[in-house]
């Protein structure tokens, strides 16, 4: 979840000295950072959210307030990709619901589509309240619900041939999911044990647009994000084809709620940039963003995700440069994550990526112990307390 926050800023301008050379294909350097003693409130200073890797969502809008447009915006932040026109469907797993089924609200104009028999049934019970679909003696089933479920026979049949899905003539349905109704557009499918929502790509934009960026950013930051979007979730769908599902809705991938966080600022977003994505050698881009670059991008496994000086990062509004408050750990955690270094006596930052303040993102980091030493990772650091991003240090 981002702070959403809608301030109006001047132009700036930023400059670094001093920085360390970076290793030319992204390697950490030695870094600089003393060793510290073990302590109870140890205090963390950093900058950024998220991995950096990629188009900053913070530097974005920094960027749209200067004037650019989203294509500007997305060139610096994907250099050597090209822009192309697309038009696809897309299966997403809908991670909240993995209970065995796939329950909707009933509604008029509910059908039941059987990929067995490759045709689709309609559901008519007045009296059905939702409908279901599960799995039974390993076919799938559907049911409908009064007081209580019943069997509904689709053609006479007890179960289905193949797998099912809900469609509606609407377009949208209501899953019943462990945490409340969630609205989504396209159809939802019952895949084994999951539900997968399958529809076009940019009816699938909408419900990403605003869970990604606030919808009251600048229009032009909201394009960079729909385009940006479009084009993962084409790449993931490419890399995945004929897998049941080809993304999922959380962090993981990135951010969808369905219907219900929709809005016409990224709606008209997500119109404005209809099917443009960005690709590198004639296939779709790998465009992973984040929050926050912390002032420097950080190199990914593509040449298009770049370790570069990022100049619309580092404005006043950008809430995470540096992070405000700083935060403090307990040192004690480390000991009782890794009790094979028996006490913890000294921890180091041992090596950075090399680029940004104080020698840019932590990758490993020295434990010293009492029964023995252990080089762990800036990234297993930063999950075990929670922190923004890798890109810090100990000390104010």
């Amino acid at each position: 979840m981002r702070t959403r926050i809608v301030l109006v800023l001047t132009a700036f301008a930023v400059t670094f000295a001093g920085l360390p050379a970076a290793d030319a294909r992204g390697r950490g350097v030695p870094a600089s950072d003393p060793p510290v003693n073990p302590s109870a409130s140890l205090l963390v200073t950093g900058e950024g959210y998220g991995h950096g890797r990629g188009m900053s969502q913070w530097g974005a809008v920094n960027a749209a307030i200067q004037g650019k447009d989203y294509k500007t915006i997305l060139k610096f932040y994907y250099p050597g990709t090209a822009f192309a026109s697309v038009s696809a469907r897309l299966r997403v797993l809908i991670t909240g619901d993995r209970d065995n089924n796939t329950t909707v609200k009933a509604a008029k104009g509910l059908s039941v589509y059987d990929f067995g028999s490759r045709k689709a049934y309609r559901l008519t019970k007045a009296t059905a309240r939702a409908w279901q679909l599960r799995t039974v003696q390993g076919k799938t089933r559907v049911y409908y619900r009064t007081a209580k479920w019943h069997l509904y026979r689709t053609g006479g049949r007890v179960a289905l041939k193949g797998i099912g899905e809900f469609r509606s003539s609407t377009g949208i349905l209501v899953l019943r999911l462990p945490s409340g109704d969630r609205k989504y557009r396209g159809a939802l499918r019952f895949a084994g044990s999951d539900t997968v929502n399958v529809l076009s790509l940019e009816n699938y934009l909408k419900g990403v647009v605003p869970a990604e960026m606030p919808a009251g950013w600048r229009p032009q930051a909201l394009q960079a994000q729909a385009v940006a979007a479009r084009s993962y979730a084409l790449n993931k769908r490419d890399r995945f084809l004929s897998r049941y599902y080809q993304i999922c809705d959380t962090t993981a991938c990135q951010v969808y709620k369905g219907v219900g966080v929709e809005d016409s600022r990224t709606n008209q977003a997500v119109a404005a940039t209809a099917g443009q994505v960005l690709t590198y050698g004639g296939k779709p881009a790998f465009t992973e963003f984040s929050a926050s670059s912390g002032g420097w991008t950080s190199a990914g496994d593509v040449p298009y995700l770049k370790a570069q000086q990022d100049i619309y990062s580092v404005a006043d509004n950008d809430p995470y440069v540096p992070w405000s408050p700083e935060v403090r750990i307990n040192t004690a955690t480390l000991a009782k994550k890794y009790p094979q270094i028996g006490t913890l006596k000294k921890l180091q930052i041992t090596t950075r990526e090399g680029l940004g303040d104080w020698g840019g993102r932590v990758q490993t980091i020295l434990l010293d112990g009492t029964a023995k030493d252990l080089v762990i990772s800036g990234d297993d650091f930063r999950s075990l307390y929670g922190l923004r991003s890798t890109l810090f240090k100990f000390g104010p």
